[in-house]
């Protein structure tokens, strides 16, 4: 069904979460990861530039090395499958943000308390991206049938996001945050960026804890949605893990970069929903008909423009006023 040609190299695996490592390092420590602020357009937008600018420069990277290590034709291929894999999860990424949205509104966290949540949110998708993926390639390479689960799985996912595209989530019916209250001290009232204080010799949860296991329960119902979307391009551990953790790292610029403009995008879920069972059907028909990654690209990239066009237009009279 897919290119099963791994090209990820001990030393490759070693360099590339090196340098996930370092760059985490450098947000936390450096560029003002630790510092309490409100994230302005600008530097959200900066960070965007800069993640997209790196997938790229890897992307580049990898193509040349493979070039002249396996020959032009495989190099092609995996860069190819690169970018495809990073454009889907870059896309359904944005999913995310608007789930981000909803939930730090319905807590009521400032702007400037959020940051904070989210790096913990990257890390904590990083880690189980990691474990899932690793888990998933080693499925598909014993039991080759079950991408055909995962296919029959994105087709339902997708229409089950069309239908539920204009319905909002009712947080207070999550069972997580329902156990969350039912099992842990939570304290009253926002207490900055601290997940714990201590009230009466008695360690209490504040409520930005519980903003923080929602995003991270929303992180794994993404990775559900989104990593058989990748194995749908390739079942290279190597590719479908470094387009992931890409897309992930700059999870939290795309954020703050959309918050205060993602009610114009909300035709982007159909958008989304498409390209999930498209994704899915593209898995099921592959024993008489392979899709091209070249023309997936090309057919999940008019799928999200279209959908971003559409909404920009639907919106733009909202935006005049």
């Amino acid at each position: 069904m897919n290119s099963t040609i791994s090209i990820g190299e001990p030393w490759m695996w070693a360099a590339f979460i090196t340098f996930v490592l370092v760059m985490l390092a450098l947000d936390l420590f450096v560029f003002g990861g630790r510092k309490v602020h409100k994230v302005s357009v600008k530097e959200a937008a900066t960070w965007s530039l800069a993640w997209v600018s790196l997938a790229l420069l890897f992307n580049a990277g990898l193509w040349w090395y493979l070039s002249g290590t396996v020959g032009q034709e495989i190099a092609d291929r995996k860069a190819l499958e690169f970018i495809t894999g990073y454009l889907i999860e870059k896309s359904l990424s944005v999913d995310n943000v608007f789930i981000f949205l909803m939930i730090f509104s319905s807590f009521h966290v400032a702007a400037e308390f959020q940051r904070r949540v989210l790096i913990y949110g990257v890390l904590g998708a990083i880690i189980l991206r990691a474990i899932m993926i690793l888990a998933g390639a080693w499925v598909v390479q014993e039991f080759n049938w079950v991408l055909y689960i995962f296919g029959t799985f994105l087709v339902i996912t997708g229409m089950r996001m069309i239908v539920m595209a204009e319905k909002k989530p009712d947080l207070e019916k999550n069972p997580v945050l329902k156990f969350a209250r039912r099992h842990l001290h939570i304290s009253e009232g926002h207490h900055g960026e601290d997940f714990t204080v201590m009230k009466d010799g008695v360690r209490h949860f504040t409520p930005l804890f519980l903003v923080l296991i929602l995003v991270e329960a929303s992180d794994l119902v993404f990775a559900v949605d989104s990593i058989p979307a990748i194995f749908a391009i390739t079942t290279d551990p190597f590719i479908v893990f470094t387009s992931n953790i890409f897309a992930i790292m700059g999870l939290r610029a795309l954020y703050f970069l959309l918050a205060d403009v993602a009610d114009r995008f909300h035709l982007l879920k159909y958008g989304l929903a498409m390209v999930l069972t498209f994704i899915g059907a593209k898995m099921l028909i592959a024993p008489w008909y392979h899709v091209p990654v070249a023309a997936s690209l090309v057919i999940v990239a008019v799928l999200i423009g279209a959908s971003v066009v559409a909404s920009l237009v639907a919106t733009r009279n909202q935006q005049a006023r």
